[in-house]
């Protein structure tokens, strides 16, 4: 099969912005597999998202920069990735297993096209299953005085291994402005409520708390605002007067896994154009 390439292209909207990609693919070889497309009326914004056959013979990577090229002649925003690419990835880990565990399990089994490169945590609970699972494990504790310290630690170690992604997989500490602007990169976290509802620590409680019906998981981008960044994915259950605290919290890891789940295969199929602090996200 010829190698695929897949484009997220985001910008002013303007007329013949399909007709313009379709007939720069058609007219370097290309074959269009899927396309799909969005736009919000009120922003006055064009999302699509393309996957395409090269050229046979060609090089993709050389194809990949021309599009790019390309894309930004026309005002967009553009991406392109190679499929069969494998991002290199870490998994941020503190106590909590259920979603580190979901992560590894669907990464071995094929779900995920990625390289789950290292570990880093804050604890030495879950060093010995990674070691199980053969994935390289960091331990690095992280306390309010050596926060700074930890974290230039950490950013040395995904500059070392060639990180692309971040998933904070329950990772109980928050990333400061510093690391997220230093890695700049995507990192992907899952926060135990419906956001914007109950940010911060201990949602379930405040969710028992408050005596709601519905309790929910959401997958987001990290930014510098706690639980603020853009969302990706989110998941509900319901609940009961009945229900104790520790009621959500076991209905609630079933949310998280799948939420986060879902969440990282999108971004690592390329389905995921964020914009001012939303995203559109192509299934």
């Amino acid at each position: 099969m010829s190698p695929q390439l897949v484009a997220l292209l985001s910008g002013p909207d303007q007329k013949g912005l399909v007709s313009k990609v379709s007939g720069w693919i058609f007219n370097n070889g290309g074959n269009i597999i899927h396309a799909d497309q969005h736009r919000d009326a009120q922003a006055g914004v064009f999302f699509q998202r393309v996957e395409w056959a090269v050229k046979e013979g060609s090089d993709p990577r050389e194809t990949a920069a021309d599009f790019q090229a390309f894309g930004d002649s026309i005002g967009m925003k553009t991406k392109v990735a190679i499929s069969g690419d494998k991002p290199k990835v870490a998994i941020f880990v503190s106590k909590f297993d259920h979603c580190f565990h979901d992560l590894i399990l669907r990464w071995k089994s094929g779900e995920y096209p990625c390289e789950i490169a290292l570990i880093v945590s804050n604890h030495q609970d879950l060093e010995g299953v990674s070691n199980t699972y053969g994935i390289p494990y960091h331990y690095i504790p992280v306390t309010k005085a050596t926060k700074a310290d930890a974290e230039a630690e950490q950013l040395a170690l995904l500059k070392k291994e060639g990180i692309e992604l971040v998933i904070m997989a329950r990772y109980m500490q928050v990333l400061s402005a510093i690391f997220l602007d230093t890695f700049g990169k995507p990192v992907i976290n899952i926060h135990h409520s419906f956001l914007p509802a109950f940010a911060g620590a201990k949602p379930y409680h405040q969710a028992h708390s408050r005596g709601v019906k519905l309790i929910g998981a959401t997958a987001h981008y990290a930014t510098p605002d706690l639980d603020q960044g853009p969302i990706i994915h989110q998941s509900v259950a319901h609940v009961t007067h009945r229900n104790s605290v520790e009621d959500l919290v076991r209905k609630g890891r079933n949310l998280e896994k799948l939420t986060l789940a879902q969440a990282v295969g999108w971004h690592l199929e390329n389905r995921i154009l964020v914009y001012e602090n939303k995203t559109v996200v192509f299934d």
